[in-house]
């Protein structure tokens, strides 16, 4: 049984109203963030973000991205920290440790982990009055698309859309050869039925381009958009993430 609990109390700034929970499952917790309209209660729309490496549910680009969602388009948006990330992170667990933790633990145990937490972290929200669970997207890009391009895969028709990218079935030496996951991705990229916008980063130094391409081609969706920008892996610029944005809005609001 998955048990919601929220942490202090909701923070409202600029119209969108910020609350930090735990889903309490057996034997672990799943940290998280909700970004809601402020003052609106009725069921909004809900928009999955995953973070990427060395980052977690409340960095830069999620708060700015949850904000936005919330305060523009009065969408709920919930993040969760990945695996060894955020407050899912030992306390004395250093940053190069991450890779070593996930390799031990093995690709996809780790994987299957995070799509089970992601299907339980939504299956809960949507309980709530102010989720609408029918309108549900996911947003993920690096080990965003990592953890969350499975989940996709998983969750089938519970998704409206999904925005993935920034990884690729090849890597180069400067990754941590043994989280390659690329069989894993490979193997599940065809189950993928809903729409998907896909961010290729042109000269990306961790994941070349034709293996960015491989795992485009290998999506199982009619309804795939390929969309690409010069740059290395951290390069994003605004026009891209209007781009993402763009994409999330149109599907859960048609």
């Amino acid at each position: 049984m998955n048990v919601l609990q929220w942490i202090g109390e909701p923070i409202t700034d600029g119209g969108v109203t910020e609350r930090r929970f735990n889903l309490v499952r057996e034997g672990y917790v799943v940290p998280g963030i909700l970004w809601l309209p402020a003052g609106l209660s009725y069921p909004h729309p809900l928009v999955l973000l995953g973070h990427g490496g060395s980052g977690h549910k409340r960095g830069a680009r999620q708060l700015d991205l949850g904000r936005w969602f919330a305060g523009e388009w009065s969408m709920a948006v919930a993040s969760i920290d990945g695996p060894f990330h955020g407050d899912r992170r030992p306390e004395d667990q250093q940053r190069r440790d991450r890779h070593r933790h996930a390799t031990m633990a093995g690709v996809d145990a780790v994987t299957d982990g995070m799509v089970d937490d992601w299907s339980a972290t939504v299956d809960t929200l949507s309980t709530l009055d102010v989720i609408d669970g029918s309108r549900v997207a996911y947003l993920g890009l690096s080990m965003g698309t990592r953890l969350g391009l499975p989940y996709a895969a998983n969750a089938g028709q519970r998704l409206r859309c999904a925005v993935l990218g920034k990884y690729g079935l090849r890597q180069s030496p400067l990754t941590s050869a043994p989280i390659d996951a690329a069989a894993r991705v490979a193997r599940d990229a065809p189950l993928i039925d809903v729409p998907v916008l896909f961010h290729v980063q042109w000269d990306d130094e961790l994941f070349p381009r034709a293996g960015q391409l491989e795992l485009f081609d290998r999506l199982g969706s009619s309804d795939k958009q390929l969309i690409a920008f010069p740059g290395t892996h951290r390069t994003t610029t605004p026009v891209a993430t209007r781009s993402w944005c763009e994409f999330v809005i149109d599907h859960l609001t048609e």
